[in-house]
């Protein structure tokens, strides 16, 4: 029993004599006994932060007009086709009109007779031989004949189809022989010189949108290339069941002279752009929305700070308070630290530069439609 308690006191004070492990470098120890956890850190910088959305709408002219016929008969002859190009006044077509020729001048002989009558009732007025009725029935007789050819003028030019407007011929729906009638379509007329997308943007993006600005825009049929539009117009209303808003975009320049009506085109609208804020990884953020935080280090501790974000895009994130510059945070090996751990820095200082200058250019990227931040 005695040789029993010999042993046990033997091995109690071989422990008091065992020296205490040294921590806070490569493989040591921290504060607690426990080895020191290491972890990756980025300095903090400033950049430009903003999203992006794209929208897709087809190209068409500003100005568009139909032609229709005003008068019915057959067409005698179609002058032009899609392609051409037409001013304003020039002929497209015309319809066989001797039936409202002739009809015109009968209208001409009965004002001419209209008017000799006029002109003896006159005479006898002047000489006191006729009445004033009979004066005032003559006269309005002429300018009943009068008016009526005058009707049918006018309506003998509607045999004559010609353009409202300068521009290209995008469709013609009729050829020579055809029978139309009274607003029968026979022509589109295109006026080429503005050409604009209408994109429907989603209300909660449209409030960032200003007419004049300048976006990015591309076309299926053109690929691989950049063009400029600019913004010609925001519609005053959304619609009640998309809760979309129309906006007008115009081509310029290179986009202008070769896209076609009909082409397909999306627009990049850049939303809620910030220029010199604060970025930092997604990866150094944890915890819920309105209670989120980052380890920043302090005297190679891991110290929690309380932190509020704005844009977040793919893998940067944009703290609007809680962060200055020049401060290091921690963006990997965070999972487990507890508030004042002593940490390990494994990437090499010089590096903590290179991860900002990283975060800062990557938070220009781009967001798709659809995203929010």
């Amino acid at each position: 029993m005695s040789a029993l308690f010999l042993v046990v006191a033997v091995a109690a004070c071989g422990g008091d004599a065992e020296p205490a492990a040294s921590g806070g470098g490569p493989g040591g120890r921290g504060a607690g006994g426990g080895p020191v956890p290491p972890v990756e850190v980025v300095t903090v910088g400033r950049g430009s932060m903003g999203r992006t959305t794209t929208v897709s709408g087809a190209v068409e002219p500003l100005r568009q007009v139909g032609v229709n016929s005003q008068l019915a008969g057959v067409l005698t002859s179609v002058l032009v086709e899609e392609g051409d190009r037409v001013s304003q006044g020039q002929v497209l077509a015309r319809i066989d009109d001797r039936e409202i020729s002739a009809q015109v001048r009968a209208a001409e002989a009965q004002l001419r007779l209209a008017e000799s009558t006029m002109q003896r009732s006159e005479q006898l007025r002047e000489a006191q031989v006729m009445t004033a009725a009979e004066y005032e029935r003559d006269r309005a007789n002429m300018e009943a004949a009068r008016a009526q050819l005058d009707q049918l003028r006018t309506r003998q030019g509607f045999a004559t189809i010609a353009s409202p407007i300068s521009g290209v011929i995008t469709e013609r729906r009729l050829l020579a022989g055809d029978v139309v009638s009274p607003q029968t379509r026979l022509f589109t007329v295109a006026d080429l010189g503005t050409l604009v997308v209408r994109l429907p943007v989603s209300e909660l993006d449209v409030g960032g949108l200003h007419e004049g600005e300048v976006v990015d825009l591309t076309m299926d049929a053109l690929p691989n290339q950049v063009f400029q539009a600019r913004v010609r117009r925001v519609f005053p209303t959304a619609d009640t069941n998309t809760r979309l808003v129309p906006v007008e975009v115009a081509l310029m320049g290179e986009g202008l002279r070769r896209a076609r009506p009909g082409y397909l085109a999306r627009a990049t609208f850049s939303l809620d752009e910030r220029d010199n804020a604060i970025v930092v990884p997604v990866n150094a953020v944890f915890g819920v929305a309105g209670a989120e935080a980052v380890y920043v280090v302090e005297d190679s501790r891991a110290m929690r700070r309380p932190v509020i974000t704005g844009l977040r895009q793919a893998d940067r994130i944009e703290i609007l308070t809680g962060l200055t510059d020049g401060e290091t945070v921690i963006v990997a090996g965070h999972n487990s630290l507890r508030e004042g751990a002593t940490v390990r820095i494994t990437n090499p200082p010089g590096d903590t530069r290179q991860v900002a200058a990283d975060s800062i250019t990557a938070a220009t990227a781009s967001v798709q439609s659809g995203d929010r931040p």
